[in-house]
């Protein structure tokens, strides 16, 4: 299945305006019901319910969480966006500044079927905790 630039790109704008509602539930609403997420490689979040609770985790890390989509590229149904957030940490107070990807295997109703996100934990972690 073929999607066009156009529908990648409206998915991206809407994906990323759902981030900017703070409400995890939006967020789930771009995946299939069986879809799932895994960040760095870590332990996958299954389900709109799972991916609604890694969204919380972020919303609760950065309560003023602002995203941006700063690209994309389409192939096929394999779509990679490319995102930047900015807000404050929840418990330091700091400003954060955080970018990453994530790369979406979308089904037949433009739904995220399958989506592996990246983003730089050593960085985080400096934005987050030094001085």
């Amino acid at each position: 299945m073929a999607i066009s630039q156009a529908a990648a790109a409206q998915l991206a704008a809407d994906y990323t305006a759902a981030w900017n509602t703070g409400r995890p539930q939006a967020v789930a609403a771009f995946f299939a019901e069986t879809g799932g997420i895994v960040i760095n490689r870590g332990n996958p979040w299954l389900g709109r319910k799972g991916v609604a609770d890694m969204a919380a985790g972020f919303f609760a890390d950065v309560p003023d969480l602002s995203l941006v989509c700063d690209g994309l590229r389409l192939m096929g149904d394999h779509m990679i966006y490319l995102w930047t957030f900015t807000g404050t940490h929840s418990g330091t107070g700091r400003k954060l500044r955080i970018s990453g990807v994530e790369e979406w295997d979308l089904d037949a109703d433009l739904k995220v079927a399958a989506s592996r996100g990246w983003f730089d934990p050593a960085e985080w972690t400096r934005q987050t905790t030094e001085a």
